[in-house]
């Protein structure tokens, strides 16, 4: 027997949205997702953040509809919106990214990494993943995400997740999981400018400096070189064995980034804090070019020496002019997207999509950040109402 999917828009949502929707998250949710075409994806947009901000624990797509009606029918509605309807992620993406600037964040974009854990092989993306932080080989989706802070917080404005070849190489799994033709493989420092191009394309700043934790990507010179030919600072951390060339010297030969500061002596710099305040850190640093890029003005390579002379991550920068002090705070901040990740993981349900498709994964991505970012950008803390009918 064939059965048809019910569309968002034959199903109503509880009256007390409709009577009272909350003016500042209807007008936010308004602007955010102003480029859905029809209004009813637009009011189960509003629906699907409510839902988010309100509904405690897992976020699956039952709770939030239990959460915002008592219609059973509401479940395949929010399903649909979320993994069948047609709307673009890249829009979406873009205006959050201009309501995020216009709270004048710090002039630096940070990317982090999200490691989604899953069941199965059917999710779209899901791979074999050695997780560098938790040492241990995961069954999990991964996904870069570009993040401006404001205040205290990272706010994420766009993501790309990572696509082995067993997926894009797989006429099958790509047509199932429906992956766009356009979406090729791309190893991390890939996806890392494809991110970097797309806030530059979306931004007015010329002048922020990108900041992101690559220690465990083996070819982070590429990443490196594709900054500079961009002309766009960076402050990065690398892997230790990367190859670098002292500045000094008329024929220096490559070493490794670990050996050399190693043997460099400590010294002391006041790093600036939040609130005016500043700490007391000792590093060890010393002036690097890359192999194969012998002219120019050199990068600084840096580590900040940990209690008891512990080894820290490994920094470079083409911030070179810039002070120990300044290059060191814009390199502190390193768990700060991490910390937000999992907030986001914890309380806005960013692992618990069920479907298995790249338009929906996307789209979950999308509403997740935008309720994120307007929590703590608007304090928003009240629960949805539930209709008694």
């Amino acid at each position: 027997m064939k059965t048809t999917q019910p569309d968002a828009s034959s199903t109503s949502l509880d009256a007390t949205y409709a009577l009272d929707p909350g003016l500042s998250l209807d007008h936010f949710s308004n602007t955010i997702f102003k480029s859905l075409r029809r209004n009813d994806q637009r009011r189960w947009a509003y629906a699907y953040l409510r839902g988010l901000l309100g509904t405690s624990g897992k976020k699956s797509v039952r709770r939030l509809a239990t959460a915002i009606s008592r219609d059973p029918s509401v479940v395949q509605s929010l399903r649909q919106f979320v993994s069948l309807s047609r709307w673009g992620f890249d829009e979406v993406m873009e205006e959050l990214t201009h309501w995020v600037t216009g709270h004048r964040p710090d002039p630096v974009w940070s990317i982090g990494r999200a490691v989604l854990p899953k069941r199965g092989d059917r999710s779209v993306g899901v791979h074999r993943y050695f997780d560098l932080s938790s040492g241990r080989t995961l069954n999990c989706q991964l996904a870069l995400g570009s993040f401006l802070r404001v205040g205290n917080a990272q706010l994420p404005v766009d993501w790309c997740l990572y696509l082995s070849t067993h997926w894009t190489q797989e006429p099958g799994r790509r047509r199932d999981a429906r992956i766009p033709d356009s979406e090729q493989y791309r190893p991390l420092w890939a996806h890392t400018l494809r991110l970097v191009d797309r806030l530059s394309a979306r931004t007015d700043s010329a002048s922020a400096v990108v900041h992101a934790d690559m220690s465990d990507e083996p070819q982070v010179a590429n990443l490196l070189h594709g900054l500079a030919g961009r002309h766009r600072d960076f402050v990065v951390a690398i892997p230790p064995q990367l190859a670098v060339l002292p500045a000094a010297g008329a024929a220096p030969v490559p070493v490794s980034a670990r050996t050399l500061v190693a043997a460099l002596p400590a010294e002391q710099a006041a790093v600036p804090l939040p609130g005016g305040k500043r700490r007391i850190a000792l590093f060890r640093s010393s002036f690097v070019r890359l192999p194969g890029r012998s002219a120019g003005t050199p990068y600084r390579l840096f580590t900040e020496v940990g209690p008891a002379r512990a080894r820290g991550p490994l920094w470079l920068t083409s911030l070179a002019h810039r002070g120990l002090a300044e290059v060191g705070s814009i390199a502190a901040p390193r768990s700060g997207t991490t910390d937000a990740i999992g907030s986001m993981e914890q309380d806005f349900g960013l692992r618990d999509f069920e479907g298995r498709s790249f338009p929906g994964w996307h789209h979950h991505m999308a509403l997740v950040s935008a309720a994120y970012t307007y929590r703590y950008l608007h304090g928003f803390t009240a629960v949805p109402s539930r209709s008694t009918a």
